[in-house]
């Protein structure tokens, strides 16, 4: 399914559910000023589609303990398909990296990471990343605030 199969009212749905992806059907076709149940099919075939990935609850961070968030700029030795392959699968097995990009540039990788405090933070570093074979680099860089978050595209 492209943008170009999406109609006007697709459209709307998936803002409504970006916003809050909790609220019911009812509730949903209201906003987006259609009846329930063709509501519904549309959500449906926006999930099969693959449009609609999944659904998932925000947790606040710091109100579980994890009051920190950095950024971690790696380079690998070698950018062979096989390293690379092994280190996103590496990246898979550790809990504090919370999402990982491949990128190009300077680094190969970019890890978004959340830990409860900076000594756990920096033992993930010292001990697990920088101790990683296919490592080469590691630029480290602590948030301050986050300032914006909103879903992962805009429709």
């Amino acid at each position: 399914m492209l943008r170009a199969d999406l109609d006007a009212i697709d459209i709307k749905i998936l803002r409504e559910l970006q916003r809050d992806g909790r609220m019911t059907n009812v509730e949903l076709a209201e906003r987006v000023g259609i009846s329930a149940p063709p509501c519904l099919r549309r959500v449906r075939k926006l999930e099969e589609g693959g449009v609609i990935e999944g659904y998932h609850a925000l947790l606040n961070g710091p109100k579980l303990g994890f009051d920190l968030v950095a950024f971690c700029m790696v380079g690998l030795k070698r950018q062979a398909d096989a390293d690379l392959k092994s280190f996103a699968k590496r990246v898979e097995a550790w809990p504090i990296v919370r999402e990982a990009w491949m990128v190009s540039g300077d680094s190969d990788f970019l890890l978004r990471c959340t830990a409860q405090n900076l000594t756990v933070f920096q033992n993930f570093v010292i001990e697990e990343l920088t101790a990683d074979e296919h490592v080469d680099t590691v630029r480290t860089m602590l948030t301050i605030r986050q300032v914006k978050q909103l879903g992962l595209v805009e429709v």
